[in-house]
């Protein structure tokens, strides 16, 4: 920051810098949010259907794993919210940006597995294994690509000279 001005132009106070990267994180959150208890909501009525007695162990295996990790990945994306609550007031904003945003990334490598994780187990029932397999590795490649590989991408690339 020089003469109240950050790297980004931009006139404001800490404090205010935290307000601003805060509203932007609980934007992000929200959508994150939505997609993982979705998925996990879902997730949990699998075990209920009939045809789950039938499943081979290894596809049952990749069931609790799959849960385990969209209950994770729901804990720590909701996580912000509840760290915020916690230490509303307190006047801690920009160490509570700080520790939502390694929530939120910790949240979205968890969605990543959990995404992998069930489409694995959708895709070993619906096909023969050996596609299942590929298939999961280019979605996952995707997912990584997207989510960041290109973002980190832009980041190096927009910002090396700043």
């Amino acid at each position: 920051m020089v003469n109240g001005t950050d790297q980004q132009g931009r006139d404001e106070s800490p404090e205010e810098r935290a307000d601003r990267q805060w509203q932007e994180l609980v934007q992000e959150i929200r959508v994150a949010q939505t997609g993982v208890q979705i998925l996990f909501g879902f997730l949990l009525t699998v075990v209920f259907a009939p045809v789950f007695a039938s499943l081979a162990q290894t596809e049952k295996t990749i069931y609790v794993v799959t849960v385990v990790l969209g209950s994770l990945a729901t804990g720590a994306l909701i996580g912000p919210v509840a760290f915020h609550r916690l230490v509303s007031g307190r006047r801690i904003k920009p160490e509570a940006v700080a520790w939502a945003a390694r929530l939120t990334s910790t949240g979205l490598v968890l969605l990543l597995a959990t995404c992998t994780s069930a489409l694995l187990l959708v895709l070993r029932v619906a096909t023969d294994n050996a596609l299942a397999t590929w298939l999961v590795s280019g979605v996952f490649t995707w997912y990584v690509l997207c989510w960041f590989l290109l973002p980190l991408w832009a980041r190096i690339r927009y910002t090396a000279n700043r």
